[in-house]
């Protein structure tokens, strides 16, 4: 199966091309979000004006995200004696506790790709679909490794406030491998590898 390169920002057309468990590389800015993150969006940008000293951090997620791609991560950094950023862990944080959030996140912003692991529920598939949007599945465990793929800090945002692992960080990847696991059509990976296991429990354990 060819591997498909995705430049950011994506065009939708590129997203509803995508189908669960196709291959693809990102190339370009992306901007990690937890769960302190998506607590600060919805307190802060959904309820009511946005407050004059948060419009700086609202006006740049609003460019970088539309048509942009989000990644569920709490980063390990060092900063070296100049003063730049380096990440040397960025392993995916397990998504599904974005949940209550990730659809109208997606909605607001413009997002066409959700990064982490685990999967996520369906509102947010729902919100895939209509919008036109993917949730990738990046590899667990190989934190080290993805942030090889990392070739720059570029700024961050709301770390004294948030923490260093619940800030925006908004970063430079070349080549950053995931797998669709939640389409622009409705399907979901997760959801059937889920029915799966359950028709074949169902088998193991037999009438009762």
């Amino acid at each position: 199966m060819a591997i498909v390169d995705l430049d950011i920002p994506i065009s939708e057309n590129s997203i509803r091309s995508l189908h669960v468990g196709d291959q693809v590389r990102l190339f370009g800015t992306m901007v990690t979000a937890r769960d302190a993150a998506h607590k600060y969006i919805k307190d802060t940008f959904f309820h009511g004006p946005i407050p004059e000293g948060e419009r700086e951090v609202h006006d740049a997620l609003k460019r970088l995200w539309q048509g942009g791609a989000m990644y569920h991560c709490g980063p390990v950094v060092s900063r070296d004696d100049a003063g730049t950023w380096r990440f040397v862990s960025a392993g995916p944080t397990t998504s599904i506790r974005e949940e209550p959030y990730e659809a109208d996140v997606i909605a607001y912003f413009g997002l066409r790709a959700v990064i982490g692991k685990g999967g996520m529920g369906p509102k947010t598939l729902a919100a895939c679909q209509e919008h036109g949007a993917v949730y990738l599945h990046a590899i667990g465990g190989a934190a080290t490794l993805i942030a090889s793929y990392v070739r720059e800090v570029l700024t961050v945002y709301k770390k004294d406030e948030l923490g260093v692992p619940e800030a925006f960080w908004v970063i430079r990847v070349e080549g950053f491998p995931a797998v669709v696991t939640m389409d622009a059509h409705g399907e979901s990976l997760h959801e059937q590898m889920f029915a799966s296991s359950a028709e074949k429990l169902a088998e193991l354990i037999g009438p009762r």
